[in-house]
């Protein structure tokens, strides 16, 4: 179960906000998905599981630790232990005084249930169900050899300011509007014995979002992501959530291998077992079935920007592209990735009027409109261009008519930030305009589209700020362009982009960043004229079959 757990505070003294959020946030977790998770981070009955501490930060009413029990009882057994020996090797810790007393009757029935006597019970339920905070813990009460559990998800406003703060303090992954659990996976993690696992079933968002930054940065610096298994249709819980949760499996020890995988709505108990066995076994480096696909990678991602969300197959090949091919930005190609110009105040520094300033102070801007075909058809926009090419601002003494029209708009131009912070440069853009830009040839992305569009311009347009421009010193760019029209370039944005509404994607330069692309000199002639050919045609599938030969893939796995 999902709860915040809060030290030394009774149900009653909290603020009602707060125990009203973990009261209708409580989510049990199903056995199947419990057992699943003790059988990935390797905590059986066939080891001494008396020599080594668990540790369930947020227990809920029991659903890990009456599973928890039933594998501690069979290790005794297994071991010739009396069940005392087990009182230091489970803690679990939860805000609810209830659900503490919840958690021990649950613990303490599959002990009676097993054989062992109440008293003995009742005494390891007490010894390992405290009502306290798991995040502000002395460090000794958290060490532990395993974590596990479903860390509490709670909205950031429901929790007190002061409260806030001490987890702030104490969590440093914890920043902007990040979700309790960010708070959870760090301590959880900095509390894990050399080698030491945490298994965790909760919402993945911390993967790719910006609140997630620094807990990314922190597995990838410190630790080892050994699985990742999205459930997002799997019925994991009690009750129906809409958390688009996975289980995440992360060690302490430098990254080794990893698995990827992701399951279907029919994804269950059985099927958990079959997916156990595959990963324990190393038969294969993947398997797909009806219920799962799972695949074996040689490391998990290194960025800690945003990690790929996509199927198995397909992070094996991003991982794959990854290894054998250099980034679409790169030095040694003067291949550059770039955002068009904010102005600040579009209304005004955007015109179509030829006439309205002196003729060398407009540039001709492109804009989004002007690339809906996919063949530049420019609209006749300008930016009236306060810049020179030095990269100063022009003095407006020498430009009568710019200046009486910039004056004919100044009270808004001075009241904005950037005026305001430099009242001397009041008439100036947010960006400046890079003079040798608009010459050369490139390629403009749309910010929103449902697919990558790449668009020419062979030089005299500058782009507005919802186009993303690619320019290169060793590109052709309708080679280049060919090959960013591919499904294979599209597969890399879909992998790390946001996704918005009815599927529409960020094209912006972060993701077109990730895309890998082959050093154009290891392009083959005939696919460097395919790849060209099927630009200037806007064939996707063309563009596709050319690009899968210059990667070397047989096929784009879907």
């Amino acid at each position: 179960m999902a709860t915040l757990a809060l030290f030394g505070i009774d149900d009653l003294a909290l603020p009602q906000s707060l125990q009203e959020a973990v009261e209708h946030g409580e989510v049990f977790t199903r056995a199947w998905v419990v057992e699943l998770i003790l059988d990935l981070v390797g905590y059986t009955a066939d080891k001494d599981l008396c020599e080594v501490r668990l540790v369930e930060p947020a227990c809920g009413g029991g659903a890990f630790l009456g599973v928890i029990a039933s594998r501690v009882s069979a290790s005794c057994r297994a071991h010739g232990r009396p069940i005392s020996d087990a009182s230091d090797a489970v803690r679990g810790f939860d805000l609810l005084g209830r659900n503490v007393e919840l958690s021990r009757a649950e613990i303490t029935q599959t002990l009676q249930d097993d054989g062992w006597t109440l008293g003995d019970a009742e005494r390891i339920a007490t010894d390992w169900v405290r009502q306290g905070d798991y995040l502000l813990q002395a460090d000794p009460d958290r060490r532990a050899d395993y974590v596990v559990g479903n860390p509490p998800y709670i909205r950031l406003e429901d929790v007190p300011d002061d409260r806030m703060a001490a987890y702030r303090d104490a969590c440093q992954t914890m920043t902007g509007r990040a979700d309790i659990y960010i708070g959870f996976y760090e301590t959880a993690l900095r509390s894990l014995t050399p080698g030491g696992r945490l298994g965790f079933i909760c919402a993945d968002r911390w993967m790719r979002n910006q609140y997630g930054r620094g807990l990314r940065r922190l597995v990838t610096q410190r630790f080892s992501m050994e699985l990742v298994l999205a459930m997002h249709d799997v019925e994991a819980f009690d009750e129906q959530v809409s958390a688009y949760p996975a289980i995440t499996i992360i060690s302490n020890q430098a990254q080794g291998a990893a698995v990827a995988a992701d399951t279907t709505r029919s994804f269950g108990a059985s099927q958990a077992h079959k997916f156990a066995d595959w990963c324990r076994s190393d038969a294969s480096e993947r398997i797909e079935t009806n219920e799962f696909k799972a695949v074996r990678l040689p490391h998990w991602f290194p960025e800690e920007e945003s990690w790929p969300a996509a199927s198995p197959a397909r992070l094996a090949m991003l991982e794959d592209l990854a290894k054998r091919f250099g980034l679409l930005e790169d030095a040694r190609t003067a291949t550059r990735v770039g955002i068009g110009l904010a102005t600040g105040a579009d209304k005004i520094f955007l015109t179509t009027d030829a006439e309205g300033v002196e003729a060398d102070r407009l540039l001709p801007m492109a804009m989004v409109r002007d690339t809906t075909s996919g063949t530049l058809d420019w609209s006749g926009t300008y930016l009236v261009n306060p810049w020179n090419v030095d990269g100063d601002l022009v003095d407006l003494n020498a430009y009568p008519r710019l200046a009486s029209y910039f004056d004919k708009h100044s009270d808004v131009l001075r009241k904005r930030y950037v005026a305001v912070k430099q009242p001397r440069r009041w008439y100036k853009t947010i960006d400046k305009v890079d003079a040798g830009l608009t010459h050369r040839p490139k390629l403009f992305f749309p910010d929103m589209k449902l697919t990558i569009h790449p668009v020419l311009d062979e030089g005299g347009l500058y782009p507005h700020h919802n186009l993303y421009f690619i320019v290169s010193d060793a590109w052709d760019m309708r080679i280049l362009g060919g090959l960013l029209l591919s499904r294979v370039a599209q597969a890399f944005v879909e992998a790390y982009a946001v996704k918005m509404r009815g599927g529409t994607l960020r094209f912006q330069a972060q993701y077109l960043r990730k895309i890998r692309v082959p050093h154009p000199s290891a392009i083959e002639e005939s696919d460097k004229v395919a790849l060209a050919d099927a630009f200037d045609r806007r064939d996707v599938e063309a563009a596709t079959e050319a690009a899968l030969r210059a990667y070397g893939l047989a096929e784009l796995p879907e």
